[in-house]
């Protein structure tokens, strides 16, 4: 009888510089990954550029993206919004990250504004939550979501 591989069994080989290769548990690669996304870029040589790539990468990389603060009752609405569409938007709080007030230099830079939310739909910036409440009435927020 075969035996079934299952996550506690299957390994990734890695190598790691100058200690040969070592077994990581596919279980670990989501924590590995969370903590390369989430750990303090503000000690990293090239910090700007790492947020910057961060703001882009979440922004190309997911369908719908709100940079938001959790405590912020426009940033809620925005939330709501895609909840009532049945979508699960990407969401980056800015007050629970260390780098938070560096991203949201950033998205100052990018599209002239600083306030939350700012919301994102397959790369296109649409705005504030006034702005998204719009794009749902005139019915552009349905068009950008069924585009993708």
């Amino acid at each position: 009888k075969k035996k079934k591989k299952t996550i506690s069994t299957t390994v990734i080989e890695t190598a790691m510089v100058g200690q040969g290769p070592r077994r990581l548990t596919v279980a670990a690669v989501p924590v590995l990954l969370m903590f390369l996304v989430f750990s303090d870029l503000s000690n990293c040589a090239g910090a700007a550029n790492s947020v910057s790539a961060f703001v882009q990468n979440a922004i190309l990389s997911n369908k719908i993206v709100i940079f938001s603060k959790s405590y912020c009752p426009y940033c809620l609405r925005s939330k709501r919004i895609f909840s009532q569409l049945k979508e699960q938007p990407f969401v980056v709080e800015l007050d629970q990250r260390e780098d938070g007030d560096q991203i949201q230099y950033e998205l100052l830079e990018f599209v002239g504004r600083r306030t939350v939310p700012q919301v994102f739909v397959n790369g296109k910036h649409i705005g504030g939550s006034d702005d998204l409440g719009a794009a749902v009435d005139n019915g552009q927020l349905q068009k950008l979501l069924a585009a993708s």
